[in-house]
This record gives C-alpha cells, sequence and structure tokens, in this order.
C-alpha cells in the first residue's frame, strides 16, 4: 500500500514503493522542482527504486531511509537508461486508487487511535494503583476553563432549543386540546436526550478544538519533546488531566442545560398554553422519573471521554507545519461531534434493548 501525501511542494511516500503500487506515484514523473519525502517511505522493490532514480533527475529526494539507499545506490549506478514502460490509467483505476486511499486512511488512524487508547487505559491503571501523582491543580484548572468557561454559550443554546420544541410542540397538541401534555413531551425529551446532546455537541466544539490547538503548538514549539527530555511523560500531564477533568465537568454542564432547557420550555408554555409555572412543575414532578434524569445525566461522563481523547488524540498528530493545526483542530471537532452522536445514538439501542 502506497499513500501520497502533497502539501504544496512537499510530497511525502508513506508505505510501500513497489510494482503493486508504482502505478499510483506515475503523475509525479510530469511534475517539477518538487520535494519528495521518503522518511515514511516502508519498503520498495527493484522497480520501485528505478523509478525514484527517475524522479530524482527532476525532482529532490531528501530522508531516504538507511535500509533502502543500498538498492537504490545500485540502481542508481547500473540502471540510469532503463526505463519503466508508463501503463495507461482509466477511471476505474482512479477509483480503485481513491478507495484504496480511504481504505488505507481509515486503517492507519483506526490503528493509531487504538494505540493511543491503550496508553490511556494504561495511564488510567496507573492513576488508579497511584492516586497521590494525580494532578489536581491542573485538573481543576481545565474544569474551570473547559467547563464553567462553557456554560454560556451551552445555557444559550439549551434556551432556544427548549424555546423551539416548546413552540413547535405548542402548535400541535392544541389543536387536540392536549395542552397540558407538552411538559410531558418537554420533560423527557430534555432531560434524557436533547439536553445532554446539545451540551455534549457544544462542548466537542468548544473544547475539542482547544485541546488540539493546545497540544498541536507544543508539538511545534518542540515543548512536548523537551518534556520528554527532562523526563516527563507528555501523556500523563497532557492527557489523563484533561479527560478526568471531562468526566467530572460534563454531568455539571448537563445538568445545567437541563434546567435552562426545561426553563425555556416553561416560559413558552405559559405564554401560548397558558400552562403556569407552577401547573408546568407539578405535572413535571408527576411524570418525570429519576430515572430519565440519570439516564441523560449517566451519558455525560462517556460523551466526556470521547471528547477529551478525540482532542489530544488529534493534537499530537500534528507535525511540522502551522497548518497541521488548523488541519487537525477541524478533524477533532469533526470526528468528537460524529462520535458524540454515535454513542448517544448506541445508548438509545441499549436503553431500549434493556426497556429503560
Amino acid at each position: 500500500m502506497l499513500k501520497i501525501i502533497t502539501n504544496h511542494h512537499l510530497i511525502s511516500l508513506v508505505g510501500s514503493l513497489d510494482k503493486n503500487t508504482i502505478q499510483k506515484a506515475y503523475y509525479l514523473k510530469k511534475e517539477k522542482n518538487m520535494t519528495i519525502d521518503l522518511k515514511e517511505l516502508k519498503s520498495m522493490d527493484y522497480e520501485g527504486a528505478l523509478f525514484l532514480v527517475e524522479l530524482s533527475k527532476n525532482h529532490k529526494i531528501i530522508n531516504l531511509p538507511p535500509h533502502l539507499k543500498e538498492l537504490f545506490n545500485f540502481v542508481a549506478q547500473n540502471a540510469k537508461d532503463l526505463k519503466i514502460p508508463e501503463q495507461k490509467t482509466n477511471f476505474l483505476f482512479h477509483a480503485s486508487n481513491y478507495l484504496n486511499d480511504i481504505f488505507f486512511a481509515i486503517k492507519e488512524n483506526t490503528i493509531n487511535f487504538l494505540l493511543f487508547f491503550g496508553e490511556f487505559i494504561y495511564f488510567l491503571i496507573f492513576l488508579i494503583t497511584h492516586p497521590w501523582k494525580f494532578r489536581f491543580k491542573e485538573t481543576a484548572a481545565i474544569i474551570v476553563k473547559a467547563g464553567a468557561g462553557a456554560l454560556p454559550i451551552v445555557g444559550l443554546t439549551s434556551f432556544l432549543v427548549g424555546v423551539v420544541m416548546a413552540y413547535q410542540g405548542a402548535m400541535q397538541l392544541s389543536k387536540f386540546g392536549a395542552n397540558i401534555f407538552i411538559v410531558d413531551m418537554l420533560d423527557i425529551s430534555i432531560f434524557r436526550e436533547i439536553a445532554p446532546l446539545i451540551a455534549a455537541i457544544v462542548v466537542a466544539g468548544r473544547s475539542a478544538s482547544a485541546f488540539s490547538a493546545e497540544i498541536g503548538v507544543m508539538k511545534l514549539t518542540e515543548e512536548i519533546d523537551a518534556m520528554k527530555t527532562l523526563g516527563f511523560e507528555p501523556f500523563w500531564f497532557l492527557v489523563i488531566p484533561r479527560v478526568i477533568a471531562m468526566i467530572i465537568a460534563m454531568p455539571l454542564i448537563v445538568f445545567f442545560a437541563d434546567m435552562i432547557g426545561i426553563l425555556g420550555g416553561m416560559i413558552i408554555s405559559a405564554l401560548s398554553l397558558n400552562i403556569g409555572f407552577d401547573m408546568f412543575l407539578n405535572r413535571t414532578r408527576d411524570v418525570l422519573s429519576l430515572t430519565q434524569v440519570f439516564i441523560g445525566l449517566g451519558k455525560a461522563p462517556f460523551f466526556g471521554i470521547v471528547i477529551a481523547l478525540i482532542g489530544t488524540y488529534r493534537g499530537f498528530q500534528v507535525r511540522n507545519s502551522t497548518q497541521d493545526i488548523g488541519k487537525y483542530t477541524t478533524k477533532s471537532v469533526v470526528n468528537a461531534i460524529f462520535w458524540v452522536i454515535a454513542l448517544d445514538a448506541i445508548f438509545s439501542i441499549i436503553f431500549a434493548k434493556f426497556g429503560i
């Protein structure tokens, strides 16, 4: 499998360059004055070496791995006049390469994230067995920054969602004279599903990007390398406090979103359906069980883990370019929101199976 990463005039070849993958790189022969980075090239055969020699006439080859130098030099000295017959390509060839790229990216990301998650489990066990080494001050600071700092936007979003749900529900229920059932609809939907999901999505967009950007900048400025040199484990200092902070903060944020969302619904119910606050709260006491409340709150720590792990994981993927910060920050937000929604769907299926 060969992956070609293009970044302006820098082209990185990742994987294996051989007779089965070389066709994918044929277009490089038409480019000029590019820099080809072979740092992550794992292997190549004679045909791949011959292709590189030909590319070296028009491009600059850098970071050739030591274990490939001997083959490259041999081919460069003995096969200068040989040329690789270029095969014609068609739509199916390009479609196949596109699908291969997608498969390769999914496979690479899955393996890397599983390794990252395994490291998280290792340090989590270490934390359980060595609780006195936990970094309380750093974790508390992250709770304030990622948790308390998110309350205004979470509150505003939850209030508006409560207003929209109540207004739409009021329009339909008033046609059947079932005004009071607006309370049932708002209580169960907001406490169980809407408030946890809205709060998690807002926090994912806010905190996952912040975690990725912070760690990404530390990689660019070589602060993480300095930590390793001084004997500090970056994972312990940068990942564990953020994950623990999000586990603690998310249930509190979700509870806040529950209250504000219900407040929005109460106001619209009073204005549109003449359901006063007293009547609303009395009906809530009758229809809302603690099970519904705890289902919503119980999902929150898992949302926090997903948001923190994805945010920090993407931050560690930043390499040598400031453009990587924007790239992986965007990825962290998209991934975090997707997996929050996917996790919520999984919880819904599980609860439905168990009749909860």
